[in-house]
């Protein structure tokens, strides 16, 4: 490895082998409890819904139970909403904001929507607060057939039985700083390619499909994050991270071309969320209770005559 190298693994220009890939999966350590932070609240949670696994993802001697909350009394002539956390396990308001919005919320939307909750799709990530799976896949980009991210492919079948009942799909993210510090330069080590660093922005925005835009859809999500913190402005170059803004705080991506989480229903209304934590003007309460606001606005437009 250069010295003048920008991430502590790999050979500059040469892609990761088996080796690099060993010493990325000792670098990460425990440090939280899918157990006792998530499985716990969606235990307490099957009071109220119905609870029900939709598999189990197994790395090395350690095994996660994936488990979804739904709407209790589903209704199939009713339109269906997924909420969907912790794709990025890294990415806490996510995880807890999805299961507040259901111990908070989610009775209220029914007899009107059914709703499919995926509190934290990666839990090995979640437990190691990073973005990427064991095998240094990035399950965000990974929502596609045969998918190589058991995360990915989990979520996937899950929801395969009820594609065409989808009218929304709200997935909910973070960027932070270590998305500039620590992941760009990581993608970029395990690729063998430059690393190139980008403007992190400070505060909230979504990302809306290229393919399929809900621009009134988007705002009102972006109106009633407001009330609760601040929207990131556009950087110089008038866009977010490296995308330009087509409303204030929205911006598109190519969802479905990307393996994005927010393609795989095929719903009409689908966004995803981005909150700022390491914000001076926000704390992580708020970050949380940003991704609940999102979630309930984006359900009220849906839900409208």
């Amino acid at each position: 490895m250069s010295d003048s190298h920008f991430y502590p693994i790999g050979t500059a220009g040469l892609a990761w082998g088996p080796a690099e890939l060993a010493q990325w999966r000792a670098r990460q350590v425990r440090q939280r409890s899918y157990v006792d932070d998530v499985l716990s609240s969606i235990e307490r949670l099957g009071e109220r819904f119905d609870v029900s696994s939709y598999g189990e993802v197994a790395y090395a001697d350690e095994r996660f139970p994936m488990q979804a909350i739904r709407s209790r009394n589903w209704r199939p002539e009713l339109p269906t909403a997924l909420i969907t956390g912790g794709v990025h396990g890294y990415e806490t308001s996510g995880v807890h904001g999805a299961l507040r919005f259901v111990d908070e919320h989610a009775l209220t939307y029914a007899g009107r929507l059914n709703l499919l909750v995926a509190p934290c799709v990666s839990p090995w990530a979640y437990e190691r607060i990073q973005r990427w799976n064991y095998d240094a896949f990035d399950p965000n980009r990974s929502f596609f057939e045969a998918s190589p991210a058991q995360e990915s492919a989990a979520l996937m079948r899950l929801v395969a039985p009820l594609r065409g009942q989808f009218v929304a799909h709200i997935d909910l993210h973070e960027t932070t700083d270590t998305d500039d510090s620590e992941y760009r330069p990581a993608v970029a080590a395990r690729d063998g390619k430059p690393f190139e660093p980008c403007t992190i922005p400070d505060g909230f925005y979504l990302v809306d499909d290229l393919a399929n835009p809900q621009p009134a859809f988007q705002q009102a999500m972006i109106e009633a994050v407001a009330r609760v913190t601040h929207i990131a402005p556009a950087d110089e170059r008038g866009g977010i991270i490296g995308s330009p803004l087509v409303a204030h705080g929205v911006i598109h991506y190519a969802v479905k071309g990307l393996g994005l989480c927010a393609g795989i229903t095929g719903a009409r209304y689908t966004t995803t969320t981005e909150v700022y934590p390491d914000s001076p003007r926000a704390t992580p309460e708020q970050c949380i209770a940003a991704q609940v606001a999102a979630v309930c606005a984006g359900l009220d437009f849906v839900c409208q005559p």
